[in-house]
């Protein structure tokens, strides 16, 4: 299943339903409702783009204990795999562009 995030002011943005999951739950939206689809609007947008940074921050943070234990271990410690970073970039890009012209971002599966 696939997330499609729309603003009027950007292009669409497709994510796997994994990460795209994962972004609404950084953003507080868990109910089942909320996942198939759902509006972000432009008065909410600086808890979700503070919320998103946040949980970018820890990730990263995360990953690089992971390297730091990995080499202690002696193993590989380069990293995997897609960074929520990496994901989150251009939907960061659409909420700041989205909160700009007050427009709000709609997504559903």
């Amino acid at each position: 299943m696939l997330y499609k995030f729309k603003s009027p002011v950007a292009s669409d943005i497709i994510m796997l339903e994994p990460h795209g999951r994962q972004i609404l739950a950084v953003w507080g939206r868990t109910g089942e409702d909320s996942l198939r689809k759902g509006i972000l609007l432009a008065e909410d947008m600086p808890a979700a783009i503070s919320a998103l940074e946040e949980a970018i921050t820890i990730d990263e943070a995360l990953k690089v204990q992971a390297a730091l234990h990995a080499q202690e271990q002696g193993e590989d410690s380069a990293p995997t795999g897609v960074s929520l970073h990496q994901r989150a970039a251009p939907l960061l890009a659409m909420v700041r562009r989205s909160m700009a012209a007050g427009k709000p971002i709609t997504w559903g599966v």
